[in-house]
């Protein structure tokens, strides 16, 4: 719930200590004893950790700014109604020597509707988000305020992301808001929001958002619980996911809003805020607040934050083994290979029993990059076990390998090329066969007959312009989590890769953030100033485009006409492939 001009602010908190009544009644001091500090939770099965922090700082300090960035000033000027004063003083933010940050609300006087000091951080990168074809997490594990009903009146802790083009002058809602936590008056709730399109009314009915409503979060208040939001851009159509203790409790389709207003709103990078409000539209919507009974000294505490990422085709995309022609060394029964790709968990492939070793093959139809593989195990498992691809049937590559599997769900980051996949098992958990449910596979088309290798990753890269610190380099860097962006506006616009000398190119794989090119050409040149176009569009939409074409040059470049938007040309990466 939120108020017209709101500009956002959310995150969850948990107290400590409460020393006294507003009012000048006098409250004992209720002080919980310090929670233990927990590791930053582990990569869920396919993410990979893209950021992390576990406030590991000494006792009373404040934040690494290099880091993070205090919003100070008035809370009134967030335009939320709240009433408190954000400070950077460390009896309002600190970490407390045990792995935790610690937002504190204090209050002074005996006004309850002012008074108020509290905090208010935000990342100072605005980096986390999920490309196109791939998968956001941001996880927090935190404490809630230990206040309740009768004496947390106007606490409203939060947290939250904002939409990167926000701080490049995009107006909220439409440059996007998606609030993770956000609890009020000491309810024992949480309730996640996306905020989209204009304010007020609009598509994304602004001010109050498309949310989950309140959700029922019990023992928020006096523990520590998980919070996490998933932005899935593999999924059709893309959704985001709420997860409450990594239960998902609340999915919002991108079909909920029209196409513009959910990629202006979704589909760029994220910074991530916390802040401990006190006050405003939200609390007042539920009985409102502060009152003479609310309590001074709430705490919000923050155990660890993370950001994870899956890449394109990496998981949770298109699973591109399913329903293809799969064989095998052999069969036990009806148990066939066919029952390993047909996409239920109620069929499955057994082998031959007490025989090493076995095998399933999946022809897939053509040559693919694959990123992925999930083997959904029967009890009959494998406990060695290669994954292995090859462009002709014949001659294998090995791309994965373990003699200590234990079976179960397992979804295996992996990186190599070919037509077919498969798994080799050389030794069982059990006396009996090798038995699969499912064995799925992402990744994209590519890799011709597998000599092609990429060629453009860690060699120099230029570009016509930057923006900001999104230089080409990070265009060549093999990470999905970085970008260059060009000048906003201006047209044309290139970016260029040295491969270090001349090479024979089959392939160039694009992977456009939200503000990619309409128009574009892919050129070659043996010396950087005679340019030989291999490939030219005008109705390119963005997204991951793999453009298989033929050619030769030491230097290639994309050298994009028109944009899609009004930004500039940005890639999260620029790939090159050949020999």
């Amino acid at each position: 719930m939120h108020v017209p001009g709101q500009r956002r602010r959310k995150l969850s908190a948990f107290g400590a200590v409460f020393v006294t009544a507003i009012g000048g009644v006098g409250f004992a001091a209720a002080v919980t004893a310090a929670p233990a500090h927990a590791a930053v939770p582990a990569p869920p099965a396919g993410f990979t950790l893209t950021w992390s922090d576990d406030f590991s700082g000494p006792a009373n300090t404040g934040l690494d700014t290099g880091t993070w960035k205090y919003d100070t000033g008035p809370g009134s000027s967030f335009g939320t109604g709240e009433i408190e004063t954000m400070t950077n003083s460390t009896a309002n933010v600190y970490q407390d020597g045990a792995g935790h940050l610690v937002l504190k609300a204090i209050h002074t006087g005996t006004d309850p509707s002012s008074g108020w000091t509290s905090g208010r951080v935000e990342t100072q990168a605005a980096t986390f988000g999920a490309p196109a074809g791939g998968v956001v997490r941001m996880e927090s594990v935190i404490q809630q305020p230990n206040v309740t009903t009768a004496n947390g009146a106007g606490y409203w802790p939060a947290f939250w992301m904002l939409g990167e083009p926000l701080r490049r002058g995009v107006s909220w809602p439409g440059s996007g808001e998606v609030d993770i936590l956000e609890d009020i008056n000491g309810r024992s709730s949480v309730f996640g929001t996306l905020h989209c399109g204009v304010n007020p009314g609009g598509p994304c009915n602004e001010s109050s958002g498309i949310g989950s409503g309140e959700h029922a979060c019990l023992g928020c208040q006096t523990g520590f619980h998980d919070y996490a939001v998933e932005i899935d851009r593999s999924a059709s159509p893309e959704e985001i996911r709420w997860y409450l203790d990594g239960n998902n409790y609340f999915t919002l389709p991108a079909s909920r809003v029209d196409t513009a207003t959910w990629a202006n709103a979704v589909d760029h990078p994220f910074f991530v805020i916390y802040d401990l409000a006190m006050g405003g539209g939200f609390p007042s919507a539920f009985g409102g607040g502060p009152t003479t009974s609310t309590v001074s000294g709430g705490t919000m505490v923050i155990d660890s934050v993370a950001v994870y990422n899956k890449g394109p085709g990496s998981g949770g995309g298109t699973n591109i083994a399913q329903g293809k022609t799969a064989t095998t060394s052999s069969v036990t029964g009806n148990n066939t290979a066919a029952m390993a790709v047909d996409g239920s968990t109620g069929t499955r492939w057994e082998s031959a029993q007490g025989v090493d070793p076995q095998w399933i093959t999946v022809d897939l139809g053509q040559s693919y990059n694959i990123t992925s593989v999930n083997l959904n195990w029967e009890a009959a498992a494998a406990k060695s076990f290669q994954l292995q691809t090859s462009q002709d049937n014949t001659s294998w590559t090995s791309i994965y390998s373990t003699t200590t599997g234990a079976g179960g769900d397992q979804t295996l980051a992996v990186s190599g090329t070919g037509r077919y996949l498969r798994m080799y098992g050389t030794q069982r958990t059990t006396p009996y066969g090798y038995s699969l449910w499912e064995l799925g596979a992402q990744g994209t088309p590519g890799g011709g007959g597998g000599t092609s290798s990429l060629l453009s990753q860690g060699k120099t890269a230029t570009a016509s312009s930057v923006t900001g610190n999104n230089t080409a380099a990070l265009a060549v860097d093999g990470s999905t989590g970085t970008r260059w962006e060009s000048a906003q506006g201006v047209d044309p616009q290139w970016l260029q890769v040295d491969l270090g000398g001349t090479r024979a190119i089959d392939k160039v794989v694009l992977n456009w953030e939200t503000a990619a090119a309409k128009s574009y050409l892919i050129q070659t040149s043996d010396d950087g100033s005679t340019w030989t176009t291999l490939y030219t569009t005008t109705t390119s939409t963005g997204g991951v485009q793999t453009l298989n074409i033929t050619g030769r040059g030491r230097y290639v470049r994309m050298n994009g006409t028109a944009r899609t938007t009004q930004y500039g040309y940005s890639l999260w990466e620029f790939q090159v492939f050949g020999s």
